[in-house]
């Protein structure tokens, strides 16, 4: 049932390949999920289903804007619109502005994160912090981690530091450190692969070696979010914890709640009190006829 369900994402399958958006933007798929399977999204409503499926299998960068998914899926925008926010509510979406940073200076940038594995608030919350938890240990075969990924590709920067597998599990929570420092992937590989001795006869030795011995200082105030959330439906960016569901208070028609009432102390009562009355008195004066 749930495969029949999901057969109408390739309905809108064209010869012409899905448009993409500007260099930069467009669909940006979330880290660490987990493999595709045909029942991934079942438990959605089938338009729901189809929506996602499709995005799912779009390469990043394409354009998933709804005017543009109008125009290849057999649904209007209103729907669309309906849809993508309830694959946010889902954990599957988010939308919101990514921190880049180049030689000439830090910018913001449009994003949309999409990810299979549907995630929750406290997940999407570490994302916009460039965090990458970890998967719940029930969850099936874990994918790699960022920093497993970093040391698996280190090969192709630097050939002489080609890593065995069972090197990249050991050496991976040292880099995981340096990310939580604040450090980028480029700095890390800055300190890995710049001024290599001649030849290099035990590559994870010297990796270890670099990554505990030029580990940066932890910074002295807390590292700015590489990334900013927005409501699915109003737009307005906000901290991941106000963003229930990818929604603000706002939208899900909470409303914020009322202030406690704050008692004065006993003597201060009694001394506003009795400037009440003393002002009561002089106006009585000043009234009274001379």
């Amino acid at each position: 049932m749930a495969v029949a369900k999901l057969s109408a994402a390739s309905l809108p399958a064209h010869a012409s390949p899905h448009p993409m958006a500007n260099p930069g933007y467009g669909k940006r798929s979330a880290p660490d999920q987990l493999r595709r399977t045909a029942y991934d999204f079942a438990h959605l409503p089938p338009r729901e289903a189809a929506v996602a499926a499709y995005i799912d299998r779009l390469p990043d960068g394409a354009d998933i804007s709804v005017k543009t998914l109008a125009k290849t899926l057999p649904y209007g925008q209103c729907a669309l619109r309906t849809a993508l926010n309830r694959l946010q509510q889902q954990g599957h979406l988010r939308r919101g502005r990514e921190r880049l940073a180049n030689t000439e200076g830090i910018r913001w940038i449009t994003r949309s994160w999409f990810s299979r594995t549907p995630r929750g608030d406290d997940w999407w919350a570490a994302f916009t912090r460039g965090d990458v938890p970890e998967e719940p240990p029930d969850q099936p075969r874990r994918t790699r981690s960022r920093a497993h990924v970093l040391l698996a590709a280190l090969g192709r920067s630097a050939p002489v530091l080609s890593l065995s597998q069972a090197d990249c599990a050991a050496l991976a929570p040292l880099v995981t450190d340096w990310f939580a420092r604040g450090a980028s992937d480029e700095a890390v590989l800055h300190a890995l692969t710049s001024g290599l001795p001649t030849p290099v006869h035990h590559p994870a030795a010297l990796i270890r070696r670099r990554l505990t011995d030029k580990l940066p200082p932890e910074p002295p105030l807390p590292r700015p979010p590489r990334r900013h959330l927005e409501c699915a439906e109003c737009g307005v960016p906000g901290p991941p914890e106000a963003l229930l569901g990818g929604m603000c208070g706002g939208c899900r028609n909470e409303r914020a709640p009322a202030r406690p009432a704050t008692l004065l102390p006993a003597p201060v009562i009694h001394t506003r009190a009795s400037e009440i009355r003393a002002a009561m008195s002089l106006k009585r004066q000043e009234r009274a006829p001379v």
